[in-house]
Formats: C-alpha cells, sequence, structure tokens
C-alpha cells in the first residue's frame, strides 16, 4: 500500500515537472521567437540599405581602375634613353628644344605656313606623338622642315596631303600618301621613322602606309641614328641626316 502511495506521488512529481519544463520551454521560444524575428528583419533592413553603399563602392573601384589604365596608357610601355647633348644624333630618345623654339623656327623662315592647322597645333602633334613611340620630336620637325622646305612645299606633295615627311612620293610624278588630318599625317612621320629605327611595334594602329615594306625589308637590323637616313630615306642624300640634325640645333637657338 505505501508503495502504491509513494509511486503514485513519484509519477505525479514527474508529470509535474515535465509540465513545468514544457511551460518553461514554451515561454522560452516565446520570447525568443519575437526577437528572432526581429532580427532577421533587422538584418534583411540592413542588407537592403547597405546595397546602394556597396554600388557606390563597386562604382568608385571601376573609375578608379579605369583613371589607372588611361594613365598607363599615356606612358610609353617601353624604356626611352633621354637625350642629354645637341651632337646626340640617335633618332630614339626625349626632346631638347621646346615647344615655343620649333615654333619660333618656323615662323621665322615662314611666317604663313601652308597647313592646315596652326603652328602651335603642328608641333604639339609631333611632341605628342614622338613621345608615345619613343622619337625625338624636335629633330622629327626639323625633318618635316627639310621635307616641305618649311611647309612652303613647291614639288610633288601638295599642302592638302597633310604629308610632312615625303611619304610614298617615290618620284617627280607621285604624289604620295594623303592624310585625313594634320595629326594622322604627324602620326604616320613618326611610326615611319620608328620602322627604321626599331623592331618594336607602334603604340597606335598603323596609318604609315609603308611601315611594314620597311621593316620586312630591315627585319632585325634598324637604322639607329639620323645620318643612316641618308640614301635609304632621301636618294642620293649623301648629307640628309647631317642637315636634318643642323636644322635642330639652330632650333635650340631660338
Amino acid at each position: 500500500m505505501r508503495k502504491a502511495i509513494l509511486l503514485r506521488g513519484s509519477i505525479a512529481a514527474a508529470l509535474t515537472g515535465f509540465f513545468m519544463l514544457t511551460l518553461t520551454a514554451g515561454e522560452a521560444r516565446r520570447v525568443h521567437d519575437p526577437d528572432t524575428t526581429t532580427k532577421v528583419r533587422t538584418e534583411r533592413g540592413s542588407e537592403v540599405e547597405e546595397k546602394p553603399d556597396f554600388r557606390t563602392r563597386i562604382d568608385a573601384l571601376i573609375k578608379e581602375a579605369e583613371k589607372a589604365n588611361a594613365v598607363a596608357a599615356e606612358k610609353p610601355l617601353f624604356s626611352v634613353p633621354q637625350t642629354l647633348s645637341e651632337y646626340d644624333t640617335a633618332i630614339i630618345g626625349t626632346p631638347l628644344a621646346s615647344q615655343e623654339q620649333c615654333v619660333n623656327y618656323l615662323l621665322s623662315v615662314n611666317p604663313y605656313p601652308a597647313i592646315s592647322v596652326t603652328p602651335r597645333e603642328l608641333v604639339a602633334y609631333y611632341y605628342e606623338e614622338g613621345a608615345r613611340e619613343g622619337i625625338r620630336p624636335d629633330v622629327a620637325f626639323a625633318q618635316a622642315l627639310k621635307e616641305t622646305g618649311f611647309f612652303r612645299y613647291g614639288g610633288t606633295v601638295t599642302p592638302d596631303q597633310n604629308n610632312y615627311c615625303g611619304l610614298g612620293t617615290t618620284s617627280t610624278t607621285v604624289k604620295g600618301a594623303y592624310f585625313a588630318t594634320s595629326q594622322i599625317g604627324v602620326r604616320a612621320h613618326i611610326q615611319h621613322l620608328l620602322a627604321y629605327a626599331s623592331t618594336r611595334e607602334p603604340v597606335s594602329p598603323v596609318v604609315d602606309p609603308r611601315y611594314t615594306l620597311v621593316r620586312n625589308v630591315y627585319g632585325t637590323n634598324t637604322l639607329g641614328n639620323w645620318q643612316d637616313l641618308n640614301g635609304r630615306w632621301a636618294v642620293p642624300g649623301d648629307s640628309y641626316g647631317q642637315s636634318i640634325l643642323s636644322m635642330f640645333r639652330a632650333i635650340l637657338r631660338k
């Protein structure tokens, strides 16, 4: 009898304990659930709010990358030896004369050059294109002065061709290449010099119609100095390169 009473008491206590535990757990869940729901809502809300900031950061990174690419594009992808003396005869190098000196020298000889842009613009094109390809722009401009007679022309080539170095003019009856703009004409001139002076391909797309011809003829060989153009750029041209360098030194005096 006593055992039965104790057993019933134990069962009742166990059931009571289980009931209380269930209630406690249920309340715990009820207390926890709203927090969890709130947390999820909060996180979703913050995620939505952060998306515009994320896009802004991505856009900023893309713009920075574009700027870096633009700067990299302006810088030569190769090393260019610095020109230190007016007696340096290399075709590849950096300018010694300023753009102002080039303009002044031209106008001192021919105040009214027959060109499609201003003298300052033309000289600026030589410096821009020369820097891009590593060609000395001041000496290249001196070559243009020699080839065009200080932009007076009067020979086979005419001003409307924007051809400043006699490209393709192989005889008195062959006018040579035409270029749509002054800058493209300058670019072709610089690329033609590069074709002789280096096996490296131009940075800009080739516009020189005789670039491939020169490269095919010379292969791995190059002409490093202006006087090496004697009899090659101009025929017979015994002192062709020397006369260009003399004009370049005259520019330096302006």
